[in-house]
């Protein structure tokens, strides 16, 4: 590990308000070595690249003080979207970690212009652009009441979210055992408009992993799925840091349940 993941999750906030201080040299190359060496647990290739705003013309209405930006984009093939998500969240962790803002962007963008710079071909999709810089001291007040509205530092009770054995049991983080933690830190995963779509299943040695869908697919992805790769980062990364090993894999242990929650993938020790 290069770094903290559980002190990453609780210490990163959305940043859209920079300071207008030039990324540092070294900054700059280590995130982008960072990026160039990121990959998933399943087995999708995600390109990362670093963009200037300024020589692209990008842009976007909520965010200022920085010229520059990242992306990344692939192929729909497999479990894209949760590698996407997952490859993205460790991405801003990193950034995080060397003490630098990000705010995972898919709607509030100049998308025509950022798809032109990342040179997305027929085959592929460019679902999230973030901008990389220093939070400025104090947001600008777009940014205060985007946060507000969204109920930013709020999430869904552990309760909620994560269940045991069976979605009719509600799983306490007393009762989660060595998933504690990274359950944990997959609830304070970001997500779209905060919708933290994610629900999970602990049975024994493995966690099941579930989309609750609220927000209608974007033409390519789904962006709530994006959503559960995200949270997977921070879950996988996070058992990866207690020394835990385990693996993602498809067993659907086919569970009813009263509301609508899609099977994505399972985890198991």
């Amino acid at each position: 590990m290069l770094f903290q993941i559980q002190e990453a999750v609780m210490k990163r906030k959305s940043t859209r308000t920079f300071d207008g201080t030039p990324v540092k040299e070294e900054d700059s190359q280590k995130f982008e070595q960072f990026l160039n060496e990121l990959d998933n647990p399943f087995g999708v290739p995600v390109e990362f690249r670093m963009l200037q705003a300024k020589e692209h013309k990008l842009s976007s209405p909520v965010v200022v003080g920085t010229d520059v930006y990242f992306a990344a984009k692939v192929k729909p093939q497999g479990q894209y979207e949760i590698a996407y998500g997952y490859e993205f969240a460790h991405a801003c962790l990193y950034a995080e970690s060397l003490g630098m803002g990000t705010v995972m962007l898919a709607a509030s963008i100049s998308r025509q212009t950022f798809e032109k710079a990342m040179e997305v071909s027929d085959d592929e999709v460019m679902p999230l652009a973030s901008p990389l810089g220093y939070a400025a001291q104090k947001r600008t007040i777009k940014d205060s009441l985007m946060r507000k509205g969204l109920k930013a530092d709020a999430r869904k009770p552990f309760e909620k979210l994560f269940y045991l054995e069976s979605f009719e049991h509600e799983l306490s983080p007393q009762k989660a055992g060595v998933f504690a933690d990274a359950l944990e830190m997959v609830r304070w995963a970001p997500s779209a408009v905060n919708k933290q779509p994610w629900r999970a299943v602990v049975d024994n040695s493995a966690v099941h992993f579930y989309e609750n869908q609220t927000i209608k697919s974007a033409p390519g992805w789904d962006v709530q799925r994006i959503d559960i790769g995200i949270a997977l980062a921070h879950f996988d990364l996070t058992m990866q840091e207690g020394g835990l090993a385990g693996k993602f894999e498809q067993a659907d242990p086919k569970l009813e349940t009263k509301e609508k929650f899609d099977y994505v993938i399972s985890y198991k020790l």
